[in-house]
């Protein structure tokens, strides 16, 4: 399932950004960006009243947020995002429900205008502040991030956008609210999102 929604996602990305190279110069230009889609997030691992190690097999979420960017010059804008997901992670007789803020700050290159269509890849820094129910705590952990996406400009000020992103990230401990250690959660994913970005200037 996994898998296949990554390969499906890819293909859609490639398909979009085919024979296309930009669109509009945002040079000197600061955006809003809103955006929703799926993350597929890393398995991760628990003990059961210190028992065996056993894998989480977590299910695909809804993520969703937005940020500001600002193009810096023709080539080259910096980013801010914020974006939420959650989901479930099933382990024997018992299951978790994580939740990730994610809060990325990095930047984009993005290539020769051309058409209506933007491509562009991302790289950043990432501070992803973890949660769970069912009486578990999870550590905020840093990260990183790799992204490749597509504006595409309906008028000069506003653009549909569609995004993968990659973030890898150290695990960080669940433990019990009194401090016991429980497992580890692995925060890394893959996502997909599709949004608007609209222009002030």
């Amino acid at each position: 399932m996994k898998k296949g929604l990554v390969l499906f996602s890819m293909v859609l990305m490639l398909t979009l950004a085919a024979g296309v190279a930009g669109a509009e110069d945002i040079a000197g230009k600061f955006g809003v960006t809103g955006r929703v889609g799926f993350l597929v997030p890393a398995d991760s691992e628990a003990s059961v009243y210190g028992a065996d190690i056993q894998n989480i097999s977590t299910s695909v979420g809804f993520v969703g947020g937005g940020g500001f960017l600002y193009g810096i010059n023709r080539n080259f804008a910096a980013e801010l995002d914020i974006t939420y997901t959650g989901f479930t992670g099933d382990r024997v007789f018992s299951s978790f429900d994580f939740n990730i803020i994610n809060i990325a700050l990095g930047g984009q290159y993005r290539f020769k205008e051309m058409s209506k269509f933007t491509p562009y890849v991302g790289l950043g820094l990432n501070i992803l502040f973890n949660g769970a129910d069912n009486g578990y705590n999870v550590d905020t952990v840093p990260g990183i991030h790799l992204a490749g996406g597509v504006d595409y400009f309906l008028t000069k000020n506003l653009a549909l956008n569609s995004e993968l992103k990659f973030v890898v990230a150290p695990n960080a401990d669940i433990t019990t609210y009194g401090g016991l250690k429980v497992g580890n959660f692995d925060p890394s994913s893959f996502s997909m999102t599709f949004g608007v970005r609209y222009f002030i200037n």
